[in-house]
């Protein structure tokens, strides 16, 4: 095994310039990251990084390859063949953190319903925002992927044994509470299907990262997502709404009195995801962030 010390930059130029070529945009940072999967106490080996650099040109995605993904400053274990989560979702985590905060209560946790929760990074990264805050926080997350199922479970139990550390130890980020309690529940099944019967009409926040590209347009997604994804996490139907419109029609049982759905949807999208909330008794608000080229909406429960 070829083995030199990790600091040593011999050939960075050249793995950049094969990323690149192989069509990755991000080829620096592809590249810092492929090589710090490839190293082990300060030294890198440079077969296991040829191996990795080789399979990542043939197109597999980047995430697969180390093992997690990045989403909210926080790594999440992502399984090949799981989907990836997109750092545009950070828009809907933090509007969706932002909301929760407004519904803690003192004396009862958050209950956060995370829906089509892949690697259970988006509820996982609203969780860690509000635990950071001090807030108590009881997540339950479904999918229908069994092997993303047990991603999610792998990342929630790791949020939460940190949480209890922190607690333990009086350490935490820098603030004046003490980090939140976290219980954690994860299903396989469709949608709400496998939730348990005690968490309808009470859940303060439900976020739901479901598939919205149109059937007809997953041919023109990148071959990273659409060969190495799983189909069902990507087709939304003939109008890339069909799952969304299940789960705003179930969301109305599931909310407490302003409670809140959070979406990701595509721009194009808007006006009839919009008039899906309104029809279901919801209040919408439409969220953008230009810089992460996102588009989500927000469906509120009425108060009375």
């Amino acid at each position: 095994m070829d083995e030199h010390p990790v600091d040593q930059r011999q050939g960075t130029d050249r793995l950049v310039a094969r990323l690149r070529a192989a069509g990755c945009v991000f080829a620096e940072d592809e590249a810092r990251i492929l090589v710090e999967t490839a190293s082990a106490g300060g030294v890198l080996d440079d077969a296991r990084l040829e191996s990795l650099v080789a399979a990542r040109v043939d197109g597999l995605p980047l995430e697969h390859l180390v093992g997690w993904a990045e989403i909210d400053g926080r790594r999440w274990v992502v399984a090949p063949g799981v989907f990836v989560p997109r750092q545009r979702s950070e828009l809907l985590v933090r509007e969706a953190a932002a909301r929760a905060s407004t519904l803690a209560v003192v004396g009862r946790p958050v209950l956060l319903v995370d829906l089509c929760c892949g690697c259970g990074a988006l509820g996982g990264a609203v969780a860690a925002r509000l635990l950071a805050a001090g807030t108590d926080v009881e997540v339950h997350a479904a999918d229908v992927d069994p092997v993303a199922v047990a991603c999610a479970h792998e990342n929630l139990e790791a949020l939460a044994t940190e949480s209890f550390a922190a607690r333990a130890t009086g350490a935490g980020l820098p603030h004046t509470e003490a980090p939140g309690r976290l219980s954690a529940y994860t299903y396989a099944g469709d949608l709400a299907a496998p939730l348990p019967a005690d968490v309808r009409g009470r859940v303060d926040v439900l976020v739901a990262n479901a598939p919205y590209v149109p059937t007809d347009a997953i041919g023109m997604m990148p071959p990273e997502a659409r060969e190495h994804e799983p189909h069902a996490a990507l087709d939304g139907g003939d109008d890339g709404l069909a799952i969304l419109r299940r789960v705003i029609a179930l969301a109305p049982a599931l909310l407490r009195p302003g409670g809140h759905l959070l979406v990701e949807t595509g721009e194009a999208q808007v006006s009839a995801a919009v008039g899906h909330l309104e029809a279901a008794g919801l209040t919408p608000t439409v969220l953008t962030d230009d810089d992460l080229g996102a588009t989500a909406l927000v469906g509120t429960a009425p108060r009375t």
